[in-house]
């Protein structure tokens, strides 16, 4: 019968709608719908019930019988799973004669209650969160998510203020102490519903947050001035209601200044037919908080709670116990005059009207469960979580200005956590060395012991739960930080409520992250080292800190991490990449490699595929760390070069023999700089100096011994050593090395050689007055946190760190493995200007950070403004090359890089089948390393296959791609 009336209605509506109003549409919608309802299907209309989809057979029934038989209005989904929660929402919507209004809890995103979804911060961390447009675009986003779970009215915003840190059932729901954050706060959340077509509901009047017990457990009691109420408690719903708030969520409190003595607000006429409705003048939907709570169950016989309800004012039933016995409840009341015809008749049109507000006027079309779990976790939408929980980092106290951590080197870092802390220390990796401990009470004597050793202990608290004594943070652990925090600096990472901080006394430094998940533990990390901004606030008072306390900390510009979408990159395309370096390994390209991309100063793909070796024994990690063979001389010996030259110490453009007198009188007296490192010097591409070392047993003997002894202290490889002649000798074959051919009068052209990275090195340890290694390490990698770079990786990390490279039958006779491949490297103990440096991805890629930042990285400067833009911009016009610096063959397909990348593109590639590349245009960088060497020096599938310059193409197709699709993101 609906349906056909339906039909009609929408034919006069078709025909006559330029001469109505929307609002005349909607209310003709209504009356004739109400019209064609009996007084049992209107009573039904005010009832929303639960439905869990993972519920049993028997509860799906009993929901399809109460929309059939009971005519309901209306379903609340709790615990559910996307596509479970679609089919029933089909099943029971096209069963129902007049469409269903399908209400969520979702204060915090679906996530709160469907699996396999976002969840975004609770509302105490959106309330320390300065930019409100975060907040609305987060409604904004949670409209579009429950559009698509057939969800219509989404129990939200909070609006009560959290003025008891006691309160035990608001607590973190709500925004904040102070009112007027919770107003401003509740009122984007709002707009961000109700301007993307979901209905909001402000809950919970008058205001649940002064409250000392759970109404989920018994009727708590508000006893506060009517002053009180009018100035504090009811200003964000005053504030709300002034912007057109689609519900109202009626609380199960007494409070004494509007209710009668042991009466809830929710059933208490007097707080909302005379107060709500009449004083107020609220005339949006009413909605009572779950009619199931203790506050109400119990305490009222059977239907009885649901009468009184609907007498006081409310509009939706919510959560009723018995709807045939409230049913009866509600005819005899109506009968009897006890709830008044006119007043019931606004509730159920009320009621009608918030379906048609919400587009269920028409033939309902079946939702899709295509793709459901993709379309409600589109990339856009984690961005949005990411940036939520990034701008909720508080930093609550730092008076001396520790955080953020500038200076890495010569200091100790070591963490501390408590509890459940998931990723923490795994970011906190990303940026320093950090010694790691876990909090045991039986411990705590040893763990202040050798805590108090450091020189700063970072120290995550998790696991807070407010319903505990020291919010379940035992006296041994509160204790131990606040001894420590007497000996050494300490950084305090709350993961929980900050009602928690004032148990500790002596921290150097505190943050806040309200929430403990991957993402805040990630957060914490990444702020402690200046790779995010704090400007967060706290948003409500708590012992020693008022509203509003907080430190505004900078961003250092190091590397942070977030997803493709966030840079403008697709991760759909990244992940094809996959597939590049499974072939690579399929093939025997190479057993194993490392992939890592970074954007606008965020790593968005870092991915380890494959094994040391062929035999699949030890897995290929993002700690693995390579020989980066050529890419040597752009990471090491570039960089001490660059550091000279800006300070005038050499000249690009002087003779080598200014700087190396010994050349003068040899065939490379004349060569400058700037051609040597352009690789038109006409140096020699390589010489085997190995060779030379292997043809007389004679001189074998004399350059090698297989046991270290003070005179051959120079690794070159197991049970083989080298002496300080092995260096002289080296020197001397440099400096009597032959030329390239050429014609009389002719420049040479480019050819790519080592030789000049021999003069480099020595250039440089002469003028530095110090060893290149030790020069760079104390310069650049230490300050920087590059903990895996650097020459000599025996030194510091155990072989299994290390990736073999050659299986070397013909100079060292076994496996290279943690040391140098390079002949004339390995010859030099390890240390060369053209090889011998080791790295993993995440290090190289700071580096080539540093140079995007034109040389400033984590607040500190290496370089001078411009020298990274000189160096890397081509010399010659009939050359590629910057200084040192490999770049793209503009407008040629076999080269370096992929055809995509820009002129201003720079890096260098590594013969052990290592790539890493810079483009200023699009602020990106690629990473790619591998031992594609193991074990034969000749396989040359990875080359010959393109599998890195293919990689690179999928880096340009991703953005290519976001911004086709940037809309639909």
């Amino acid at each position: 019968m609906f349906k056909k009336v339906f039909s009609a209605s929408l034919l006069i509506f078709g025909l006559s709608f330029t001469c109505f109003s929307q609002n005349q549409l909607q209310e003709q919608w209504v009356d004739s719908v109400y019209q064609q309802l009996n007084l049992e299907q209107r009573i039904g209309q005010l009832f929303m019930v639960p439905a869990y989809s993972n519920g049993s057979t028997e509860h799906l029934e009993g929901l399809e019988a109460l929309v059939k038989k009971r005519q309901i209005g209306g379903i609340i989904f709790m615990q559910s799973t996307p596509v479970k929660q679609i089919k029933i929402i089909n099943r029971l919507q096209c069963l129902s004669k007049t469409p269903l209004l399908i209400g969520m809890d979702m204060e915090w995103g679906a996530g709160m209650r469907i699996d396999s979804t976002l969840s975004f911060p609770r509302q105490m961390a959106l309330g320390a969160i300065e930019n409100d447009s975060l907040i609305y675009a987060m409604g904004q986003e949670i409209a579009r998510e429950m559009k698509i779970l057939g969800v219509h009215l989404n129990f939200a915003p909070v609006a009560d203020i959290n003025s008891n840190p006691l309160n035990p059932v608001i607590g973190v729901r709500s925004f904040s102490s102070n009112k007027k954050v919770v107003s401003e706060k509740a009122l984007a959340y709002m707009k961000g519903l109700q301007e993307n077509g979901v209905l909001a509901c402000a809950k919970h009047f008058p205001g649940h947050g002064d409250s000392h017990q759970d109404s989920h457990l018994t009727l708590p009691k508000i006893d506060i001035s009517q002053e009180r109420l009018d100035t504090l408690e009811l200003y964000p719903f005053k504030h709300l209601m002034k912007a057109g708030v689609a519900s109202i969520m009626t609380a199960h409190v007494e409070v004494p200044a509007l209710t009668k003595k042991n009466t809830p607000v929710s059933l208490s006429e007097k707080a909302i037919s005379d107060f709500l409705r009449a004083e107020l003048k609220y005339e949006g939907l009413l909605i009572t908080d779950a009619l199931n709570m203790k506050a109400i169950s119990g305490r009222y016989k059977t239907g009885e709670a649901e009468m009184e309800a609907l007498k006081a004012g409310n509009d939706i039933l919510l959560f009723p116990e018995n709807i045939p016995a409230a049913q009866e409840e509600i005819k005899s009341a109506l009968r009897k005059k006890k709830i008044d015809k006119s007043q019931f008749e606004a509730s159920v049109k009320r009621v009608l009207r918030a379906k048609y507000r919400a587009g269920l006027t028409g033939k309902w079309h079946p939702l899709n469960t295509e793709n459901i779990i993709r379309k409600l976790n589109k990339p856009k939408a984690k961005f949005l979580q990411n940036s939520l929980f990034e701008n909720t980092i508080t930093t609550v106290y730092n008076p001396d200005s520790l955080l953020p951590i500038i200076n890495l080197d010569n200091k100790y870092f070591a963490s501390l956590t408590i509890g459940s802390t998931g990723q923490y220390d795994y970011f906190l990796d990303k940026y320093a060395q950090v010694i790691h401990y876990k909090y045991e009470a039986s411990s705590n004597p040893i763990l202040f012991k050798e805590l108090k050793s450091y020189d700063v202990v970072m120290i995550a608290v998790a696991d807070i739960d407010p319903t505990q004594k020291n919010y379940g943070i035992s006296k041994e652990a509160i204790d131990l930080i606040n001894k420590l925090g007497s000996e050494t600096q300490v950084v305090l990472n709350i993961l929980g409520t900050p009602y928690a901080i004032p148990l500790f006394s002596n921290a150097t430094a505190i943050t806040c992250s309200y929430e403990n998940n991957s993402i805040t533990q990630k957060l914490i990390a990444e702020a402690i080292f200046g790779a995010i901004k704090t400007s967060a606030r706290l948003p409500v008072d708590i012992k020693n800190f008022a509203f509003g306390s907080g430190a505004s900390t900078p961003n250092l510009q190091r590397l942070s991490f977030s997803i493709p979408e966030a840079a403008g990159m697709d991760m759909d395309v990244l992940n094809k990449i996959d597939g590049i370096a499974q072939e690579a390994i399929a093939d025997e390209a190479t057993p194993g490699c490392q992939v890592l991309i970074a954007k606008d100063g965020k790593v968005v793909f870092q991915k380890s595929y494959g094994y040391y070796t062929y035999d699949s024994l030890r897995p290929v990690t993002e700690n693995t760390i390579y020989d980066i063979a050529s890419v040597t001389k752009v990471m090491a010996s570039m960089q001490a070069f660059m550091f000279l030259e800006e300070r005038g110490i050499i000249d690009l453009d002087k003779k080598i023999s200014v700087y190396l007198p010994e050349l003068k009188g040899t065939n490379k007296e004349n060569m400058i700089w700037r051609d040597i490192l352009t690789h038109q010097a006409g140096l020699w591409p390589y010489l085997p100096f190995w060779k030379q070392t292997m043809e007389d047993p004679g001189a074998f003997h004399q350059f090698y011994k297989k046991e270290p002894s003070p005179e051959f202290s120079y690794q070159v490889s197991d049970n083989l050593y080298t002496s300080d002649i092995m260096q002289d000798s080296l020197w001397s074959w440099v400096v009597s090395a032959k030329l390239r051919d050429k014609e009389p009068h002719v420049p040479y052209d480019y050819k790519y050689s080592d030789m000049g990275y021999y003069i480099l090195k020595r250039t440089a340890e002469k003028a530095l007055n110090q060893p290149m290694n030790e020069f760079l390490q104390q310069n650049f990698y230490d300050p920087m946190g590059l903990t895996t770079m650097g020459y000599l990786p025996l030194c510091n990390y155990p072989l299994s760190r290390i990736a073999p490279t050659e299986d070397d039958n013909l100079f060292r006779n076994n496996l290279v493995y943690g040391l140098v491949h390079d002949q004339g490297a390995a010859m030099s103990g390890g240390v060369a200007g053209h090889a011998g440096l080791f790295s993993n991805a995440l290090d190289l890629a700071k580096m080539l950070q540093m140079h995007l930042q034109d040389g400033e990285y984590g607040g500190i400067r290496y370089y001078q403004k411009g020298t990274l833009e000189r160096f890397t911009a081509q010399q010659y016009k009939t050359n590629r090359r910057g200084i040192g610096w490999d770049k793209p063959l503009m407008g040629e397909w076999n080269g370096p890089t992929s055809s995509y990348a820009s002129a201003k593109t720079f890096g260098h590639t590594g013969f052990t089948g290592t790539a890493i590349w810079a483009d200023p245009e699009f602020n990106l960088i690629y990473v790619f390393l591998s031992n594609r060497i193991y074990p034969d020096a000749e396989n040359t599938k990875l080359i010959k296959n393109n599998i890195r310059t293919r990689i690179q193409d999928l880096i340009y197709e991703s953005m290519w791609q976001y911004n086709q699709h940037v809309e639909s993101y």
